[in-house]
């Protein structure tokens, strides 16, 4: 049995890659401040540390005081608006507690690292689908935080000998398909909850970002990936960081959807209509973003277990409309300060 430690452990998909790991036998220890995350999405019997991890010294203590085998880094901020409103921030913060969390990870001998990054490194793609050797260019702060966080990790690799991977996220969406987890953001920015909750009643009238690109209905095309399979991916990059073998993958269904699509499978699974309106293109959005997943599937035999978009939504679905108020924030997990 290995023991992980999991940073923003309790947030979405750290969350579900939590569950994955303690599904699998492995211990696992969840550090996250809760400032996106919540406690009740930390399964029950998993170690909560309650701490931001910018506290250098504390991050030292728990690395000493439990001696992992890896970390799986998921503690960020992620809104690309956001970024754009305070750019020196998320790069200071981004940046800067990746590389704290790897420097207690080196010397605490803990040489197994997993980077939560994402597909904003690649702005508006040369290519499609888009492969690890696609032009790097974010178009936010957001994504060159994470690009400056990988070549941080990658130095890190040369003079220290840390094994690493970045997994590059497209769209994650779904939930647990046995209704134990799901995606309760606030605010929510992501595409599927925020049409759920339109359907629900929960939310405001879904506004669609332009519906003249050059695509299957003129609405702009995503790669959708169900979070369960985002945690699967984990799993079997920690496997091949144990063998020596770094490395970057992107992380998608390897399918676009549209937007209109997923309106419609919500309308689908639901049974409800969804108000939504036409609004103008947001300056900078790209009308096709896919993944190619090959270099992951041929170097760890990752294919996802959910491509179809109803079952992406039905599983969301579930979680949300059985959950409407998201996490009651509970007890239930074992936590010190």
């Amino acid at each position: 049995m290995a023991r992980f430690l999991v940073t923003g452990g309790a947030g979405y998909v750290g969350s579900h890659t939590v569950l994955a790991l303690v599904e699998r036998g492995d211990e696992v220890v969840v550090l996250d401040d809760l400032s996106q995350g919540h406690r009740a999405a930390v399964p029950p019997g998993v170690e909560l540390i309650v701490e931001d991890i910018a506290n250098r010294e504390r991050l030292h203590e728990v690395f000493a005081a439990w001696r992992f085998d890896g970390v799986l880094h998921f503690a960020a901020r992620s809104l690309v608006g956001e970024s754009m409103r305070e750019p020196l921030l998320y790069i200071a913060e981004n940046v800067s507690n990746t590389l704290r969390v790897a420097e207690a990870a080196i010397k605490s001998g803990c040489n197994r690292f997993v980077l939560s990054s994402t597909a904003a490194l690649f702005g508006t793609p040369d290519r499609i689908p888009i492969d690890e050797d696609s032009k790097l260019a974010p178009l936010s702060p957001y994504g060159e935080s994470k690009l400056m966080a990988e070549r941080g990790l990658e130095w890190a690799q040369q003079i220290h000998g840390l094994n690493w991977a970045a997994l590059r996220y497209f769209n994650a969406a779904g939930a647990d398909p046995q209704g134990r987890l799901g995606e309760d953001h606030d605010p929510e920015t992501h595409l599927i909850p925020l049409t759920i909750n339109a359907a629900l009643g929960r939310g405001p009238e879904l506004t669609v970002f332009g519906d003249t690109y050059d695509t299957i209905d003129g609405t702009a095309v995503r790669d959708y990936v169900h979070v369960t399979d985002l945690a699967d991916a984990h799993l079997r990059i920690l496997d091949r960081l144990a063998a020596g073998l770094s490395g970057r993958y992107n992380v998608g269904n390897g399918t676009g959807y549209s937007v209109l699509q997923v309106i419609q499978a919500v309308e689908r699974i639901s049974g409800r209509k969804v108000p939504y309106r036409i609004g103008p293109p947001r300056a900078g959005d790209p009308p096709v973003l896919v993944a190619s997943h090959a270099r992951l599937r041929h170097d760890t035999g990752w294919t996802p277990k959910y491509p179809m978009l109803d079952d992406i939504v039905r599983t969301a679905w579930n979680w949300r409309s059985a959950n409407l108020a998201g996490f009651a924030e509970s007890g239930g997990t074992s936590e010190k300060r």
